[in-house]
């Protein structure tokens, strides 16, 4: 979970924008749902501006309010992913590769996109291994967590070990 101050340091933007976004943040992949309460401490909101916001991303789907009051993210979210996802890249090209990289390695494959010091996965074919490091399309992780990070950062232009082993063993 990343941890948005409820007023950004910059005076650049929408500080409503950011506040929203902010509760947007607060969730994190092992949330179903969050209360107000929680959203509030996560984020350094007040409650009130919380449930103004609400609003507003309710209208949007962004967030539903459940039966029981707690919050969850909402539709939208999921159709905007899946419009990121296809911009990046063009799925029917990149995952018959995945998929034959994968049966001929017996390995996991995945593809991700870097984004500052995270990277996030947009596509997965998993392995036929029985047990395996489960990752999730749309999971977010440290960028120089794991290999595919470290080949990541190497190829988005970073300087030094292991970095240019790591370009040098490619080109040979």
């Amino acid at each position: 979970m990343k941890n948005t101050p409820a007023s950004p340091t910059s005076t650049e933007g929408v500080a409503a924008l950011d506040r929203a976004i902010a509760i947007l943040d607060a969730f994190t992949p092992a949330d179903r749902s969050l209360g107000l309460a929680e959203i509030a401490t996560r984020t350094g909101l007040y409650k009130s501006t919380i449930l103004r916001l609400a609003n507003s991303l309710m209208r949007g789907q962004l967030l539903e309010r459940l039966d029981d009051g707690r919050y969850r993210i909402g539709p939208a979210t999921f159709r905007l992913g899946a419009l990121y996802q296809r911009s990046v890249v063009a799925m029917d090209v990149l995952l018959p590769i995945m998929r034959d990289l994968s049966e001929r390695s017996w390995e996991s494959v995945a593809f991700y996109v870097r984004s500052g010091d995270v990277r996030t996965c947009l596509y997965r074919v998993e392995s036929k291994h029985p047990i395996r490091y489960t990752i999730h399309e749309g999971d977010v992780l440290p960028l120089l967590a794991g290999s595919g990070g470290r080949v990541l950062a190497a190829f988005s232009g970073e300087q030094g070990e292991p970095y240019d082993t790591i370009r040098a063993d490619y080109h040979h």
